[in-house]
């Protein structure tokens, strides 16, 4: 009987000791579980953190074989139009109506070397500047707003940070008292305009040789006597302006690039436009032109 309760304790302590490795081993299980999970989970965020890297890595491997390219090829605007008559005003208003904040909006003209201000705006979109310039960049510090205008008249280069862009009416419109001129060597068409409405005009056309024929004067001859018909013309065309200029804010002369340098120094702003045809009706196109607009998104 003693034997079998000695036995019977013996056994209960085995069961014991044996629960209680069972536990440890229990508790082993869980920690080693545990450990795997938390193991489980670190890999996963460093693979996600791989990904991410490896992403931004390819993104900066293309910005810089686009950078190192020839030109940007497959970067382009979002938006273009030419803009003319009340379009161009209300683009110019509705930059003009953007409430950027305090020193939110910035305003530049860039007319070759875009502004480090500009670069570090656009970002990658820097480069469109340069394809655009000369122009007017209007672009917010939110990446919200980021266009390039062309402008019929020029100001000189500047940046300016502010609350709302500068898009100054004088640029992009005939305010004021203006006199247009249109060039040609063998034709002439002016108009005195108030606040865009035409209120005088004056036109003429010049027998000027065109051509030279394999009979008759000689090259030399020909061209001789054709250069004197166009400074006859130019002589007209200037005195025409001038007549004008005196009670105008502005003026501006326009055409055929060979004969535009004669009257420069009688105008405010220059510009090469191609108008043809009778010079009431070549006039009308090239004020249209002038004043057109080249509107861009960036």
């Amino acid at each position: 009987m003693l034997d079998r309760l000695l036995g019977r304790r013996r056994l209960k302590e085995r069961i014991e000791e044996l629960e209680g490795e069972c536990e440890d081993l229990q508790a082993q299980v869980e920690s080693a579980k545990e450990s795997r999970a938390e193991a489980v989970s670190a890999r996963q965020e460093a693979e996600r953190e791989i990904n991410r890297l490896e992403d931004r890595i390819t993104e900066l491997e293309d910005r810089l074989d686009r950078a190192e390219g020839d030109g940007e090829p497959d970067l382009a605007f979002r938006h273009e139009e030419t803009a003319s008559g009340g379009r161009v005003e209300a683009v110019a208003d509705r930059l003009r109506s953007v409430d950027a904040g305090r020193e939110g909006a910035l305003t530049a003209f860039v007319d070759d070397e875009v502004p480090d201000a500009v670069r570090e705006t656009l970002g990658d979109r820097a480069p469109l500047v340069s394809r655009a310039a000369p122009c007017l960049v209007c672009a917010d510090d939110a990446g919200l707003v980021a266009t390039a205008l062309s402008l019929p008249v020029e100001p000189d280069p500047f940046v300016e940070w502010a609350d709302k862009f500068r898009v100054e009416s004088e640029w992009i419109r005939p305010t004021g008292r203006l006199c247009f001129a249109l060039v040609r060597s063998d034709r002439f068409a002016l108009g005195v305009y108030d606040d865009g409405e035409r209120v005088a005009f004056e036109g003429f056309e010049s027998d000027v040789m065109d051509e030279h024929s394999k009979g008759g004067f000689s090259q030399d001859r020909f061209e001789r006597r054709r250069d004197a018909q166009i400074d006859e013309h130019l002589e007209k065309a200037a005195t025409a302006v001038e007549d004008h200029a005196t009670d105008a804010d502005r003026v501006v002369v326009v055409g055929e690039r060979s004969v535009l340098g004669e009257l420069r120094d009688l105008a405010d702003t220059t510009a090469r436009v191609d108008a043809t045809g009778e010079p009431e009706d070549a006039l009308a196109t090239a004020f249209r032109d002038f004043w057109s607009v080249r509107v861009r998104g960036i």
